[in-house]
């Protein structure tokens, strides 16, 4: 989801260590080594990198600056390859035909029809393009505060394990349990009534 959009779903992490030395250049080096790599001519289904804001689908962080005042400013890019199951069980189908023919038996074996449908997702991997999925991070270093524009579970995932990659840091999602635990200001006898805190249900 991007910045710039109409509409955006927000996701806020406090983000947990410090960088000790050359803090730009720590980053920019972080960003440079695990940015999206292209699989559209690779049999690979899944891919994720990140991308410059400004410029996602030429992530080039030597010409494209992701510094923006305080923030850092850049993207998380996830590209999918999405192989319609009709377009499998079709060409499965046809593989399976033409072995049968070649051998001469009425049957194939459980590994054959398993390595058969293995060639043919990897085959249909090459022809098809990967779709790509762009997500926009602002990343205030000073306030140790990240927000990340998407509410998705797999894109989230892959942003928290990304960042500890590429930056040897850590990112905890805040929501109000989290948000109460980072809270500087409670007793130790508040922590102990918060640890025993479970949801209430509002709706039966």
């Amino acid at each position: 989801m991007g910045l710039l959009s109409s509409s955006v779903s927000i996701t806020r992490y406090k983000v947990d260590g410090e960088i000790q030395d050359h803090l730009i250049e720590t980053i920019m080096e972080g960003l440079n080594k695990n940015s999206i790599t292209e699989i559209d001519n690779e049999p690979i289904e899944k891919t994720a990198g990140w991308a410059s804001f400004d410029n996602p689908y030429l992530p080039d962080f030597e010409t494209s600056s992701c510094v923006i005042g305080d923030h850092f400013v850049f993207s998380l890019r996830i590209d999918k390859k999405n192989i319609p199951a009709k377009i499998i069980k079709k060409y499965y189908t046809l593989e399976m035909a033409k072995k049968l023919t070649e051998s001469g038996r009425e049957h194939l074996s459980r590994n054959e029809k398993k390595e058969i449908k293995e060639h043919v997702i990897n085959v249909l991997s090459l022809r098809i393009p990967a779709t790509p999925n762009i997500y926009d991070i602002i990343w205030n270093y000073e306030e140790s505060s990240l927000w990340f524009l998407s509410n998705q579970k797999a894109a989230n995932e892959e942003l928290e394990t990304l960042f500890s990659k590429s930056f040897r840091l850590k990112l905890f999602r805040l929501f109000p349990y989290t948000m109460a635990e980072f809270n500087t200001g409670l007793t130790d006898k508040d922590r102990d009534i918060l640890s025993t805190i479970s949801p209430t249900k509002f709706m039966d």
